[in-house]
C-alpha cells in the first residue's frame, strides 16, 4: 500500500466526522422545531429529509471506507512502523466519530420522544375535537326532535 491507500483512509474519517457534525446540528434542528407549541410539519419534513440525506452520504463513506480497507487492510497490518502516524490519526478520528455517535444517538433518542409527546398531544386535540362534534350533533338533533309532537290519538286495532 503506498501512501495514499492510508491518506485514502484518513480522508474518508475526516468526511465522516464532519458529516457527523452536520447531523448533530441538524438533530438539534429537529429538537428545536419538535420544542415549539405548535408543531411545523413542513419544517419537521424538510429537517427530516435533510438528515435522510446525511444517512445516506455517512452510508456511502462507510462502504467506501470498508472496501479501500479491505483492499489495504494486509499491507496495514504488516507495515504497523511505516504508516504509525497514520494509524494514530485514524485511532484519533475513529475515537472522535464514536464519540459524535453517541451524542447523535442520544439526541435521536430525545428527538424521538419529543415527537411521540407531540402526536400524542395531536391525537388528543383530534380526539377532544370528534367528541366535541359529536355532543354538538346530538344536541342538535335533540333540539330538533323538540317541537316534534306525536300523534296523540292512534288507533291500535288493526
Amino acid at each position: 500500500m503506498d501512501q495514499s491507500g492510508a491518506q485514502i483512509l484518513l480522508q474518508s474519517l475526516e468526511k465522516k466526522n464532519q458529516l457527523l457534525d452536520q447531523m448533530i446540528r441538524q438533530n438539534g434542528v429537529q429538537e428545536e422545531i419538535l420544542k415549539q407549541e405548535e408543531l411545523d410539519m413542513d419544517a419537521f419534513d424538510e429537517a427530516i429529509d435533510k438528515q435522510s440525506s446525511f444517512v445516506e452520504q455517512l452510508d456511502k463513506l462507510d462502504r467506501g471506507f470498508e472496501a479501500v480497507y479491505d483492499r489495504f487492510r494486509e499491507e496495514l497490518i504488516e507495515n504497523k512502523e511505516r504508516y504509525r502516524d497514520e494509524i494514530a490519526r485514524m485511532k484519533q478520528q475513529i475515537q472522535q466519530i464514536t464519540d459524535k455517535i453517541v451524542t447523535l444517538n442520544a439526541g435521536n433518542m430525545r428527538n424521538k420522544m419529543l415527537a411521540e409527546n407531540q402526536f400524542k398531544k395531536r391525537r388528543q386535540e383530534i380526539g377532544t375535537g370528534a367528541s366535541k362534534s359529536r355532543v354538538a350533533r346530538n344536541y342538535y338533533n335533540s333540539m330538533n326532535n323538540l317541537n316534534y309532537v306525536s300523534p296523540q290519538f292512534y288507533d291500535n286495532k288493526k
